[in-house]
């Protein structure tokens, strides 16, 4: 708890002090250190100060200053216990709790993307986060716990990123959680084959005064390279420690958070806080401007480093600088900074932005000659990405590569799953005999067999082919493939009006929409960004998957089987095409951002980490079939089971059968029969609902196959589930968005394939 949350006559044993700098350092000073006891006196008239009673002296903060203050309260509840009576017995419980708390270390990873951060979190806490060969895959942060040396660490893994701008939403994301969450410790991840670029980062977080250990990871790989460099000097000249490790090993993990620990405990002797000098003409700025932003009454120095708010507003911020206008000085801070910025221009001829990044560089540089940095002769890691390169991104290759690798990972996925696909089906079907012939006739025997067997089982029997589908999504991710394809279909995203980087967001919605569209926070541009989230649910998600295979199967040849289901996927890619160029060009207009990506090593990944990812979200399916899917299902076979007058005769007196009657004109252009109405009402809450609401109700022997195709289409095309809606909402910050896309796609599907089964039915005839 706070020590702002702790009552008049309470009693509290200090855990730690949090906020950086100056500010820290004061509190620090006063007593307030760990394993202290303090008792609150007295509230102010207005309630703000507060005088508190620490170290036989009496001392007064403001509240604001309290809640920086982690405190552990005494076991006795009275509120009004004097302080001759707060015996030695307590004070020692409430030390003991002190420092089990202190043992709880806050862990914010931060690194650039693909450089290891994920692999870190996994490794330490054996959780199962998604590590992908691209950049961007962490768009969220992920908690998870590990424990080492009798410390227990909250592990938060942020997004990648190359720097602490404003210049994308993960950027501005990390700087945020460090800024409000105020981690104890941050781990800042290297990718030691890229120290150089790394390091930059770095010199951000020594600006904002934050408490740093750097893992230097993959530092196996850069030995093999014979790669040199200095650790103690680069550790001095930095003032943060530098560990080598390798996560894929384990190799200096253990070091690691044993280093980690020093820094916390202010016992690591070469961790210091430092100011990188930008040079006289930069310095003074910093500090002119410095003088105005400690006047504001409103600033909290213990979230804000003057000096880092400074250096940001002569880096032209946009975020930094919109903070700084709601205060009251607001002008004056602006002014200094326009001034400071005018004698840059003068003194250096080169704007401010540009003076403070090139002298972060010059930093690193120079930090990397003084430790004798040396890059070896041996082959480097990229020689075979580039022979690889040289055949999957070839101008007249790529394409053709892209599509064939689609094209298998759809094939196996049909082809090599039916054969445990009908393994499954059979035990259903067994299941469903079996049940069937012990109980007599009656709603129980109805509900397990039609109802949960018939509607969770129509759904879990397309399992293999989840697992098949994101097992190749795994591979393309972990290799580095998928780095390539965003690559090679820069240019027929920018002819669709959007970007490179749209393309990776694209092909996840083929797993699931919901991360697809989380995943599209790496693009830059908000209007490449939001025209992507809208085409997204055109992608045929995993949970569309049942619903292609059960009515592809049931209504064509084998031989047409795999053809037809491409055709699906192909058509999705085909309106997402003509949607997204029509919104660029008419509805979300703006310019875009350079396509600026990095394309990592192809590296080959490990079979534990394909099974983990493959296997995660084998176990997500599995966990709808037990919650959302079994729920629905018995509701369906409720509502067809029962009508106004009790148990109904036939499935058209139940309730379900007068819902889909009344509906069923809607539908009347498009073929469609009165379940399979129902069953895409149903589907807005889950895609796989469908599949189970067919499974239920049946009804597919009375429509063609040109319906049957006319139904898939509007199953591809129309509202995308909640989840994604709300993802969408979520991501814009609009309902109003979210609004759009369910109401443009749903009216889009209806319009395709009505017009589908109409021409197919002029051209039958």
């Amino acid at each position: 708890m706070k020590l702002s949350e702790l009552k008049t006559g309470e009693h509290g044993v200090i855990v730690k002090v949090l906020g950086h700098g100056g500010f820290r350092k004061r509190i620090v000073e006063m007593g307030f250190i760990k394993g202290k006891t303090v008792e609150v006196l007295l509230n102010a008239p207005l309630q703000d100060p507060v005088k508190y009673k620490l170290m036989g002296y009496e001392i007064s903060l403001r509240r604001h200053e309290a809640e920086m203050i982690e405190v552990v309260a005494s076991e006795n509840e009275e509120l009004n216990v004097k302080s001759e009576e707060f015996t030695a017995a307590q004070v020692e419980n409430g030390k003991h709790e002190a420092l089990r708390l202190r043992r709880i270390i806050n862990v914010a990873l931060v690194g650039n993307p693909n450089c290891g951060k994920t692999s870190l979190f996994n490794f330490a806490s054996g959780a199962h986060g998604h590590v992908g060969n691209y950049s961007g895959v962490t768009v969220d942060a992920s908690v998870a716990h590990a424990s080492y040396y009798g410390y227990e660490f909250r592990l938060t893994d942020l997004p990648g990123t190359y720097s602490l701008s404003c210049y994308s939403p993960e950027e501005l994301y990390v700087r945020k959680h460090l800024t409000e969450q105020m981690p104890d410790v941050v781990i800042n991840v290297i990718d030691a084959s890229n120290i150089e670029r790394n390091l930059y980062l770095t010199t951000q977080l020594i600006d904002m005064d934050l408490r740093i250990v750097c893992a230097l990871n993959m530092y196996d790989e850069f030995e093999r390279r014979g790669d040199s460099v200095d650790l103690d000097v680069l550790t001095t000249l930095f003032a943060t420690p530098m560990v080598p490790t390798s996560f894929k090993s384990g190799m200096g993990v253990k070091e690691l958070f044993k280093t980690v620990i020093q820094v916390y405990e202010g016992a690591h002797k070469q961790a210091r806080h430092i100011h990188i000098n930008y040079g006289h003409e930069i310095e003074h700025g910093i500090k002119h401007i410095q003088q105005h932003l400690r006047e504001a009454d409103t600033l909290d120095h213990a979230l804000y480093s003057t000096r880092y708010l400074a250096i940001k507003l002569l880096e032209r911020d946009n975020d930094v600088e919109h903070f700084v206008k709601l205060m009251p000085n607001a002008d004056e801070v602006i002014e200094a900074r326009d001034m400071a910025a005018r004698r840059v221009q003068e003194e250096m001829k080169i704007d401010s932005e540009t003076a403070v990044m090139d002298t972060k560089y010059g930093f690193v540089s120079g930090a990397l000659r003084e430790a004798r940095f040396r890059q070896g002769n041996k082959k480097d890691t990229y020689r075979t990405t580039h022979i690889i390169d040289d055949v999957l991104s070839n101008r007249w290759l790529g394409f053709p590569i892209f599509f064939l690798i689609l094209f298998v990972m759809f094939q196996t996925t049909f082809s090599l799953g039916q054969y445990p696909m009908d393994w499954i089906d059979a035990a259903v079907g067994w299941l469903g005999e079996w049940i069937g012939s012990a109980l007599s006739d009656g709603p129980i025997r109805s509900m397990l067999v039609d109802g949960i067997i018939g509607g969770v089982g129509a759904v879990i029997v397309f399992l293999p082919q989840i697992l098949i589908l994101y097992f190749f999504i795994s591979l393309m991710e972990d290799s580095g493939y998928m780095a390539r394809a965003a690559f090679i279909m820069d240019r027929l995203m920018h002819k669709m009006g959007l970007h490179g980087k749209s393309f990776i967001p694209l092909i996840m919605g083929f797993g699931c929409n919901v991360p697809a569209i989380m995943g599209t926070r790496t693009i830059e541009s908000r209007r490449s960004r939001l025209i992507t989230m809208l085409i997204i649910p055109f992608m045929s998600c995993s949970a569309r998957l049942p619903i292609y295979i059960m009515i592809v199967g049931t209504f064509f040849a084998v031989e047409y089987q795999s053809w037809v289901m491409i055709s699906l996927y192909i058509v999705g890619i085909i309106v997402a095409v003509i949607v997204s160029k029509i919104f660029s060009t008419f509805v979300i207009k703006g310019e875009d951002t350079p396509f600026v990506m990095e394309l990592p090593p192809y590296r080959w990944p490990t079979a534990k980490a394909i099974w983990r990812h493959t296997w995660d979200k084998g176990k997500e399916y599995l966990k709808k079939m037990g919650g959302v899917i079994l729920v629905a299902s018995i509701i369906v076979w409720a509502l067809g089971y029962f009508g106004p007058s009790g148990t109904a005769p036939t499935m058209d007196d139940s309730f379900i059968g007068i819902m889909g009657k009344t509906v069923e004109p809607l539908f009347s252009l498009q073929g469609f029969n009165w379940q399979l109405d129902v069953s895409l009402m149903a589907g807005v809450g889950a895609k796989e609902i469908v599949a189970s609401t067919i499974g239920v109700l049946g009804g597919l022997e009375e429509i063609t196959p040109l319906a049957a195709y006319c139904y898939l289409l509007f199953v591809l095309l129309y509202f995308p589930c909640v989840a994604t809606i709300a993802a969408i909402k979520h991501e814009t910050g609009s309902w109003r968005w979210a609004a759009f896309a369910a109401c443009y796609t749903t009216l889009l599907a209806w319009l395709v394939s009505a017009v589908v089964y109409q021409l197919g039915s002029l051209l039958c005839n």
